[in-house]
């Protein structure tokens, strides 16, 4: 029935190729946030040398409190596009994986760094933990969950954009025509 009312296309990408554009453009920008937050501005704070070690990790809390936000409304909108028909599996799968990355964060990660960061900005140290490193590598898989649904999602637009070749002499319908 859907199918019927134009929602949802035979090839499964959605309503149209709109929607596909919509999605690659949400993946690619929660993609060009991830690396610019998490892999360029990050590190790079801890560069400056007029910057305390307390300090930089107290901005890096807000940092990423505040891209935790805007991740969760890049979901919410990949939700919308694919509940106007961006069914493909790929996108859908590494859009999921994304957001299960994020919800790790959000729920545990985020909260237990945000804690060891108040202990050290408080003259403490924290007991060695690997928490920061599962946090850079849940990021990495967020990274490539990005890629690979930008990817294929890209794949569906250059294939619906490219018109049909012209039928060759060798196809059925070439004895109706001359060939050169």
């Amino acid at each position: 029935m859907a199918e019927a009312r134009g929602l949802i296309s035979k090839d499964g990408m959605g309503r149209d190729q709109g929607t596909a554009i919509g999605l690659f453009a949400v993946l690619l920008l929660w993609l060009g946030m991830l690396l610019g937050v998490s892999f360029l501005a990050t590190p790079a704070k801890f560069l400056a040398p007029s910057l305390t070690l307390p300090v930089a990790l107290d901005v890096g809390r807000y940092t990423f409190a505040v891209f935790n936000i805007a991740e969760w409304v890049l979901i919410a909108l990949l939700a919308a596009l694919f509940v106007l028909g961006g069914r493909r599996p790929v996108p859908l799968v590494a859009a999921a994986v994304a957001a299960l990355m994020t919800a790790a964060e959000t729920v545990w990660l985020l909260p237990a760094l945000d804690a060891r960061v108040g202990t050290i900005i408080a003259g403490g140290q924290p007991m060695p933990s690997t928490l920061h490193d599962l946090y850079v590598a849940a990021e990495l898989v967020k990274t490539a969950a990005l890629v690979v649904g930008a990817f294929a999602v890209a794949r569906f637009i250059a294939g619906s954009t490219v018109s049909p070749a012209a039928p060759s002499c060798a196809s059925p319908s070439a004895a109706d025509r001359p060939c050169a």
